[in-house]
């Protein structure tokens, strides 16, 4: 049998093993503290009998954007980058629907016009303001019926 050699394996291996907990998140978060407290007791920061209270500094969680944000956030972007160009580009690889690319085309025809008229800096207030009120009328009633695409 060949066991003169096992100890120093055990070793190399529990080496490997050590370097490699850290890398896949084996261990706690940093801080040192566990995520759960044990039974009966609080985190430190939190309130008595009241284990899963946040401390008094935690940001607030993220909220979900409103469809009419996102398409007058999404449509005010790509007008600003389509008011200079010739063409409108794809509507799908802008990610917007069939519906937001009307609005799109709408508001940067008005903005160019603006322009024309105003200057640029009284376009881009127009693609601004007529973004959001499209797409709040577009989606005043909650999604837009006909599909995702629509």
């Amino acid at each position: 049998m060949g066991t003169g050699h096992a100890p120093w394996r055990a070793a190399v291996l529990g080496a490997v093993l050590l370097s490699v907990a850290p890398a896949t998140g084996c261990g706690e978060p940093s801080g040192g503290h566990g995520t759960d407290p044990a039974p009966g007791t609080t985190r430190p920061g939190a309130r008595p009998n009241s284990p899963s209270s946040p401390s008094p500094n935690s940001p607030s969680s993220p909220t979900a954007t409103s469809p009419e944000e996102l398409c007058a956030r999404l449509v005010a972007s790509w007008s600003r980058e389509v008011l200079d160009s010739r063409t409108y580009g794809d509507y799908q690889s802008m990610g917007l629907s069939n519906g937001q690319y009307e609005i799109l085309m709408d508001v940067v025809d008005a903005a160019r016009s603006e322009r024309r008229r105003a200057g640029t800096r009284a376009a881009l207030r127009l693609i601004d303001h007529d973004s959001r009120e499209r797409c709040e009328r577009r989606y005043r009633d909650g999604n837009p019926t006909g599909g995702p695409w629509s």
